[in-house]
């Protein structure tokens, strides 16, 4: 599924609200009686869950990278001494 229909604003959003948007999508799914509304309400949840997915993805890699860099500088500071 190709995130791109999805409003424009899903991408500026924190993980803490794309959630939040996430569980609303959820709570509407539970109680709806129209399946045409709920195949497409079904389709937005999997799409907004790709953007999570991949906000988590961006994330992690910071992480990563932050770490290296901070057990580079422990390293060298070690091997200074």
């Amino acid at each position: 599924m190709k995130d791109k229909n999805l409003p424009n604003d899903y991408n500026s959003l924190s993980l803490e609200e794309l959630t939040k948007e996430a569980n609303k999508l959820i709570e509407d799914l539970e109680f709806q009686k129209d399946l045409e509304n709920s195949i497409e309400n079904y389709q937005n949840l999997l799409k907004l869950n790709n953007i999570i997915e991949k906000k988590f993805k961006k994330d992690i890699k910071n992480i990563n990278e932050k770490t290296k860099e901070k057990i580079l500088k422990i390293t060298s500071k070690k091997n200074a001494k």
